[in-house]
């Protein structure tokens, strides 16, 4: 036998043995996968030891109580829900971003247990507790989450809750959650035609991108101005592509018409006047198309083939209404949006998507205990890591 062969046979032999012990792992290996997973750093000696006891029924909880014990951690919230969130505040979905108030919004949520399905739509926000000495939250800057991140600030301790009108400035029936944060509205109301926070939204909370959602069957009668009917003076491609998109979005990004971004004074804009120029832009291109004349939205996807999103008929009845808000409600209340969140959580907390019946199945039932028990995401972070323990 040769060096290269005994050298693949002992890699082989490693590996195996690895894998086995993954697969075998004892409650204390269990324990300290937990608590890494949940926390991103291993837990004190005596954590860890009340970790094992309770997965070995020695004390009450079980494995539950265990992932529980783990997001005691203050890095669960300053490290792993800051780094879950991040990439939802901006359009190249990058992590590495400061702070800021869309962020805060999630860990506070996670932290004290809110529905998480009013993500969308509650006047909510969290700040540091002016009992720090920071900078006030701005409704033209975000110094005040940097200050909170560069401080190394507790965020399990240190963030309150705060109505959101009250910090932007904006009446209590025009905040949809974290779409109307400054970090949101910087991020997908700046410029263009609003239809941003519409697309960001449905691929960071429901998990689908405006390609999944191709239909050319809904009529095109909401489709505005600004989209040609017939590009490059072929009117097939319109029929064809873009329509499919269009008309689905556009008549859901009406419930932005009375958002804007300034860019001057860097701050979220909403005026329920009128609609904001920016929904006219280019509208010569086709001027017979549709003209926003208010706020209203409309839901074309609860029936045809986007019909498996899940809309919830219990909320806004027939699939419409005006602003935001509501829209919110609408979003936040179906199939899509609770499966989108325990997809996201098992990818942080297992490391990886779902990628075998078993976990499939898990996704599933977690996803059912979440709709069941009041849309507690901390709940769907234990109910993962506990699914995810031994592998």
């Amino acid at each position: 036998m040769n060096n290269k062969t005994w050298t693949k046979l002992v890699l082989v032999a490693t590996l195996s043995l690895g894998l086995a012990a993954t697969a075998n792992a004892g409650s204390r290996e269990q324990a300290q996968r937990i608590h890494e997973r949940i926390a991103g750093v291993p837990p004190s000696a005596a954590v860890l030891q009340q970790m094992q006891d309770m997965i070995d029924g020695v004390q009450p909880g079980g494995a539950t109580g265990a992932a529980e014990l783990a997001m005691d951690n203050v890095n669960f919230y300053n490290v792993t829900l800051k780094n879950f969130a991040a990439p939802w505040t901006n359009r190249e979905q990058n992590v590495f971003v400061p702070l800021n108030d869309y962020i805060a919004t999630v860990i506070g949520m996670v932290r004290d247990r809110e529905d998480f399905s009013t993500l969308l739509s509650e006047d909510r926000t969290y700040i540091g507790n002016p009992n720090l000495g920071l900078t006030a939250p701005s409704t033209t800057n975000n110094q005040h989450y940097v200050e909170l991140e560069a401080n190394n600030i507790n965020l399990r301790d240190e963030l309150v809750f705060r109505p959101q009108s009250q910090i932007m400035g904006i009446p209590s029936n025009a905040t949809a959650g974290v779409m109307t944060s400054r970090a949101a509205a910087e991020a997908f109301f700046v410029a263009g035609t609003n239809r941003a926070m519409f697309r960001f939204t449905l691929l960071n909370h429901m998990c689908n991108d405006m390609e999944q959602m191709h239909d050319t069957r809904p009529p095109p009668d909401r489709v505005r101005q600004d989209v040609s009917r017939s590009p490059g003076g072929d009117s097939r491609l319109f029929l064809n592509n873009c329509v499919g998109c269009h008309n689905g979005m556009d008549p859901l990004a009406g419930a932005f018409a009375y958002y804007d971004f300034d860019e001057g004074s860097q701050s979220l804009v909403y005026d329920s006047s009128q609609v904001h120029p920016k929904y006219f832009n280019n509208d010569l291109n086709f001027p017979q198309g549709y003209r926003t004349v208010d706020d209203s939205w409309e839901n074309r996807w609860r029936v045809g083939q986007n019909s498996y999103l899940g809309f919830d008929p219990a909320y806004n009845g027939d699939g419409t209404g005006n602003g935001a808000k509501s829209l919110g409600v609408e979003l936040g209340k179906s199939q899509a949006f609770a499966s989108c969140q325990v997809r996201k959580v098992f990818r942080t907390v297992c490391l990886r998507a779902p990628e075998n019946a078993a976990d499939r199945t898990a996704v599933s039932n977690i996803t059912s205990t979440f709709t069941s028990t009041g849309y507690d995401l901390k709940q769907v972070f234990a109910d993962t890591a506990v699914h995810c323990m031994g592998q």
